[in-house]
């Protein structure tokens, strides 16, 4: 009688294989079984980065990252191990996109301005402001404006990443999900930042708080927010890095609060 080919274990069986059994080779098949989650935050991360940045490169970074996330999974916890290991793929990209100093430090300094401006123009109103009192808070022309949003688009798409506090690795998104024992001090930092969040998405324009969603929440990738918004691409991208301004602005205002 000829025996019949081994069944193909399930996700769950080579989880529990590898964490319980210390099987090596299933750990190798959840990496092999995963990597397409590497492919989707590369895809989306690379929207509007410089051309000199190959996808390669951030794939390679980005596999570092699935590696690590399947090593540290508690599988037991009932998380989704797909979001997880897109938060330590994409951290692990930017990680060292940061550390290659990608961003010229012209992009930076426009940036911060945009960002300087924001907070400094809706602390003095408390309301929103418009494009044009921004141009006249920065002395330049409306157009001008806009190109340096363009401009600052590449550093705009990954902002969110970046450390709450200097030397720091916790960014401000990464406290939404916490894969680790939470005591009750993060506890209450987590809803904290959700509230901030929530507050400073409410003053973004419609257009630019659907930008957001589309973007970071259904994980569409500009060029495909573009087209469900029927707006030009640049003009997406435009609404990107004000929105990312605004909330980066308002979310340093209240970095001090975000650890007890």
């Amino acid at each position: 009688m000829v025996e019949g080919k081994p069944a193909e274990l399930t996700y769950v069986d080579l989880w529990v294989k590898f964490k319980e059994e210390g099987s090596d080779e299933a750990r190798k098949q959840l990496i092999v079984n995963y990597m397409k989650i590497v492919d989707v935050v590369v895809n989306r991360l690379a929207i509007g980065l410089p051309k000199n940045i190959s996808r390669d490169d951030l794939a390679g970074y980005g596999i570092m990252g699935l590696i690590d996330a399947v090593n540290r999974f508690d599988h037991k916890r009932g998380w989704q191990f797909e979001t997880y290991a897109s938060w330590r793929i994409r951290g692990a990209i930017i990680d060292s996109l940061r550390q290659s100093d990608w961003v010229p430090r012209s992009i930076r300094e426009k940036a911060k301005r945009i960002e300087d401006a924001y907070t400094s123009l809706e602390q003095k109103y408390m309301r929103d402001v418009k494009d044009e009192e921004i141009s006249t808070f920065l002395n330049v022309s409306i157009d001008e404006f806009h190109k340096m949003l363009q401009e600052t688009a590449i550093s705009t798409v990954i902002s969110f990443d970046e450390p709450i506090k200097d030397e720091e690795t916790d960014s401000r998104l990464s406290l939404l999900i916490d894969i680790n024992a939470v005591n009750p001090e993060s506890k209450v930092n987590e809803v904290f930042l959700k509230e901030i969040l929530a507050k400073t998405l409410e003053k973004l324009t419609v257009n630019e708080r659907q930008v957001v969603t589309l973007f970071y929440f259904e994980e569409l990738s500009l060029t495909e927010i573009a087209d469900v918004m029927n707006l030009s691409p640049s003009r997406i991208s435009q609404l990107h890095s004000k929105a990312i301004l605004r909330l980066r602005g308002s979310l340093a205002r209240f970095k001090s609060q975000l650890f007890v």
